[in-house]
């Protein structure tokens, strides 16, 4: 592969890594801080997607939307609608036990995933939306490297933001109920004020997320907020790069997707008959990673800081 190729492939590489990033960090803000156990991350990573190429796109007569708006417009109200989403899900589950929020929010992640695939009027249903334009396409071409900047300093301010508030009384308060609700609640704190807080500032970085995916792809349909794509393997992330750490949750997104990038060569070698088989192989391969990650390294490869825990 020649030089070009290689730096092509390495900015490609990266901004799914960023995008990844900011799920994983929005998901560390749920469950690492709080406790609340999300299943449905790809409900929000699609609204956010769909939010963003509806505004952004050329008019289209397929789908709603083609406001042709510019590409802050699109992620702004990504969050912002991701976030109303989450308190409307939130009020429903936030006084749910952690195993019934699970199954809460996997179930409304699917109803999502399939009012987009069924509601052609609104999203185009299987056949997508095409033409989402990249940042600063018209004075800089679709390029990668662009692309790849405006995703670093969202990161950062991202991260900057969350460290803040990891620091601040509030989020003080939210790993106090995190590992002691009754004490917590005994202190006077309204517990659920706190955990639905949580939850929308948590879920509308997974819409900036998925956002970012819609106009680096440049096309998106339902089948891209599978579970397995969009939930499973932001998890993975969290767990192996440490829950409850920042810095954690943006190093599992860079390791997780480099070993799925790379199964993805080894099965990509198999037979055409085993194809299906070999895209099952990848998810064990995944699964058999964070096993050993869990059994070698329990609380993630960064591990939250000791002296940031609550005792």
């Amino acid at each position: 592969m020649e030089l070009g190729g290689i730096i092509e492939y390495g900015l490609f590489f990266l901004s799914f890594v960023g995008i990844y990033a900011l799920l994983s960090l929005g998901l560390n803000l749920q469950w690492g801080l709080t406790g609340q156990f999300n299943i449905g991350i790809a409900g929000f990573f699609a609204v956010g997607a769909y939010t963003s190429a509806i505004l952004t796109t050329a008019p289209s007569p397929h789908h709603l939307g083609g406001f042709g708006m510019p590409l802050a417009v699109g992620l702004v109200f990504a969050m912002v609608l991701a976030g109303l989403v989450a308190v409307l899900v939130g009020l429903l589950t936030v006084r749910l036990r952690t195993d019934y929020l699970a199954i809460a929010t996997i179930g409304i992640a699917e109803i999502i995933r399939l009012g987009l695939k069924n509601e052609e009027w609104l999203t185009n249903g299987v056949r997508g939306i095409p033409g989402i334009p990249r940042p600063f396409a018209e004075t800089l071409g679709q390029s990668d490297g662009v692309f790849l900047l405006v995703v670093v300093v969202l990161i950062l301010m991202v991260y900057l933001a969350l460290e803040a508030a990891r620091r601040s009384p509030w989020g003080r308060v939210l790993r106090a109920i995190r590992e002691n609700e009754d004490g917590v609640r005994a202190a006077g704190k309204h517990i659920e004020r706190f955990r639905l807080e949580a939850f929308v500032v948590g879920s509308m970085i997974m819409g900036l997320g998925g956002a970012l995916f819609a106009h680096f792809v440049g096309f998106i349909s339902p089948e891209a907020f599978t579970p397995e794509f969009a939930t499973f393997l932001v998890w993975v992330m969290l767990i192996a790069g440490g829950s409850g750490n920042n810095k954690g949750a943006v190093l599992g997104a860079l390791i997780i997707w480099l070993v799925w990038t790379g199964t993805e060569f080894l099965t990509s070698m198999a037979p055409p008959e085993y194809v299906t088989q070999a895209g099952a192989l990848r998810l064990l391969m995944i699964g058999i990673l964070v096993q050993v990650i869990l059994l070698v390294r329990p609380d993630g490869l960064l591990p939250e800081e000791t002296a940031d825990r609550t005792k």
